[in-house]
Order: structure tokens, then sequence, then C-alpha cells
């Protein structure tokens, strides 16, 4: 096998994009990967599309990081997919036990036979194929591609929450309980909204999300019936050469429209002593679980606590980084890492154990992360959060909201915190065609 690599240009990129993820839903397996040109310094590229399935690996938790290893060494090229929440069974004695209305195996990757980088506004496409194979790619047709797909006559979706209020209060209230026994000091629940015999569109879903989001690490995944439609602005971790990076978020704000009142409430989110605590704790976990793999001395913060602003909501975001060995097994460091601190809570395992008792949903892939590994062994994965799933063969349509619970937390506020967490996804699919 061998990947052929051509390289275009185009004058409107936007409108490029468009017509790419229309052109790829022809394909039972695709991932689309966009940074909305956010400025992320350890970007590698602004879009990537990886689609129409050459090999790959489904799997359930069980010895899930090993056979994701065997695969990833035999391969030996670029593979996208995803680890759910639920693969913290393989890490740690976890169980997952919760209701599932989705049905998302606990882990997929696959090769892709059709690769394309976006940088700027050159096209850089690779196909995989056998020595002898032709090339069964026309850029044009690309630019020229129309949805063929029939919709359906939109119907009314009605949005229940899978814990009542009063519900969420009395969980909460037992995660206060287990952090002033000293259990654990911090914990991210979540709550599910979801909503049963909906049609949706996942394309128009998904960029009337990115639309009114635009987070550095948006996902549209398709696999056969099931979606993922992301707009995630959190990154778990990155490789780069020998460099490894995380940048975890804890602490959020609302957006105001003066300017004047939003730049204020950023700032006051910076000095926010309950935000900046829950911050803190999730980077000195971040800390521990990179020194599990790191050169002795080289964990590093390099930024704590900064200030980010999407159009919905500002976050505090810090950047942690190591180094590692040359020869050291990429799946090794996420193994040693997952799940991701800012989605568990600290201690880590306590933590996991705690919300998995008091949460009604099994989180599956909300809470998992998403992304991709390449021929050098390099890789970078997003957190799935700020993300609709939906499963077209049983019309079964959610999405999961959470917060870090320490001994600050007031229930009101976290509870509202929640609500402002999932505006965009309800209003997104009350509101798509």
């Amino acid at each position: 096998m061998q990947r052929t690599l051509r390289t275009f240009s185009v004058d409107n990129i936007d409108a490029f994009k468009q017509n790419i993820l229309i052109w790829a839903q022809q394909f039972d397996s695709a991932i689309w990967l966009d940074s909305n040109k956010f400025n992320q310094k350890y970007s590698s590229f602004n879009c990537a599309l990886a689609a129409d399935e050459f090999t790959s690996i489904k799997t359930d938790s069980y010895h899930a990081f090993e056979k994701l290893k065997e695969y990833q060494s035999i391969t030996k090229d670029y593979i996208f997919g995803y680890i759910s929440y639920d693969v913290k069974n393989d890490v740690e004695r976890l169980s997952s036990n919760n209701f599932d209305g989705l049905d998302f195996a606990d882990l997929y990757f696959f090769q892709p036979k059709k690769l394309i980088f976006i940088k700027g506004n050159s096209i850089e496409f690779q196909y995989l194929r056998m020595v002898d194979d032709e090339i069964d790619f026309d850029f044009n047709e690309i630019q020229q591609f129309e949805n063929q797909k029939k919709q359906e006559q939109k119907k009314e979706i009605k949005i229940k929450l899978r814990t009542r209020k009063d519900e969420y209060h009395s969980r909460v209230s037992e995660i206060l309980d287990h952090i002033k026994r000293g259990n654990i000091y911090e914990a991210n629940f979540c709550q599910e909204f979801y909503a049963e015999n909906a049609t949706i569109n996942p394309i128009e879903v998904y960029n009337h999300l990115n639309t009114i989001s635009e987070p550095p690490f948006a996902v549209f995944l398709k696999l056969e019936h099931q979606y993922l439609l992301s707009a995630s602005p959190e990154r778990y971790i990155k490789k780069e050469g020998t460099k490894i990076i995380s940048q975890p978020i804890k602490g959020t704000t609302k957006r105001l429209r003066s300017k004047i009142d939003d730049k204020k409430i950023a700032f006051d989110l910076m000095r926010d002593e309950k935000e900046r605590s829950e911050n803190v704790m999730i980077v000195d976990l971040v800390r521990n679980d990179l020194s599990k793999t790191a050169k002795i001395g080289s964990v590093k913060v390099e930024e704590l606590c900064k200030v980010y602003s999407f159009k919905q909501v500002h976050q505090l975001i810090s950047t942690v980084v190591s180094e590692v060995e040359e020869n050291i097994n990429p799946i090794d460091i996420i193994q040693s890492t997952f799940p991701m601190g800012s989605m568990t809570g600290a201690p880590k395992v306590s933590a996991m154990k705690i919300i998995e008792n008091l949460e009604k949903t099994k989180r599956g892939l909300y809470s998992g992360t998403v992304g991709y590994f390449t021929p050098e062994n390099n890789f970078d994965f997003n957190v799935v959060i700020r993300s609709i799933l939906y499963n077209e063969e049983t019309k079964y349509v959610s999405y999961s909201v959470g917060g870090a619970i320490t001994a600050k937390s007031i229930i009101e506020k976290e509870y509202e915190e929640c609500l402002l967490k999932a505006k965009a996804m309800k209003y997104v699919l009350l509101n798509s065609k």
C-alpha cells in the first residue's frame, strides 16, 4: 500500500468546506475536524477529513488499549477515531451499567483511503491505494458536489431531561457530602438531555452548531447510522515529536452583548476564587498523569487559568506540557492519562466511582475523545463536550453537560452553568432545518 499525494488551491475555502462535508456522506465512515481558524499555537492544520474506511478496529472496553496498540503498530499509517469515556474500565477496575440510548462501540479507529488536509487556501489530498490501483478521485467532483440525500420532513423535537432539577440537587448534595468526608475533593457530575423518535439532518445541525460556536476542536463524525456533532473547545492531549501538550478547561461564564460588560465578566472569571480552584485542581491531576511517562523534571505549566473567549462562553484554560523519550509507545501515553481529568475529578478513580453511581446515563462517547494518530506516532485528541450524539436507526438524540463540583460549589449556580452549556445544543436542535 502507498499514499499518493496531490495538492490544490481554492479561492473560496468556506464553500469548499461545505462541499467536502456533503461529499463525504457517501462513505460509511467519515471524520471531519475543524479548528475554525482559532489562534492555537499547537494547531497542525485548519481542517482535516478522513473518509472511506480501508481497515478498522471496533471493540468494547475489554483490553481496548492493548488492541488499539496492536492495530496502530500494524497500520503504521494515519488512523482516525474515538475512545469513549467507558474505556476507563480498561484502565481501572470499574464498570458502566447505566442506561445507554445510543449504542456506540467503546472504541473505534479506521485507516482512511481518502485523507484531506486544509491549510489556509491549500488543499492536500492523500489517497491510499494498491500500487497498481487507479486513483478514483476528481477534485472538481468535490467542488461541484450537492447533497443528493432526500431529507425527511422535519418533525418537532421534544427534549427531555434524564435528571430532574430536584434529583440534580440531591445528587450534587451527595457529592458535596463525599467532599466533606474527604473521599474526593472534586467531581465532574453530568446529566443528559435527550429526544426520542427524533429525525434530524446531521449536516445541517452540525453546521448550525459550528457557526454559532466556532470552537477550535469541532468534529463531524459519521459511522454508518451513528453521528457525533461536536463543538468542543477543549484539547485533551497532543504529541508533537517528544513534546506532550494537555489543555484542560475548568471555569465557565457567559458572554455579554456589551463589550464593556463582556470584558468585565471575563476579567472577573480570571479572578474568581472558586473557578480558579477548580482549574488548579485539575492542572495538578494532569501534571501527575503526564509525569507517568515524562522525562524527570520535564512537566511544566505553560499557562495557568488563562481566559479564552468563544462565541457562547468565556473559559479558563491551562496548558500543561512534558517531554517523553523518543521510543515511547503513543498508546501508553494516552492510556496513562485516560480519562481526562477535566471530565472525572480528583482523586480520579474515587471520583469516577462516585459519579458512576450518581449519574443516570452511560456517558459513552460523551466525555471521551476524538482524534488521530500519524505515521510518525504523533497524535492529537479533543474532549467530547458541547456535542450532540445521534443514532439515526433508533432515532435517539442526546447531549450531555456537566460541571465540576467542589467544596465551594453552590448547587443552584452549578445547575445554571449546566443550562448555559446546554443552550447551544438545544437551540440548534430546535432551529435547524
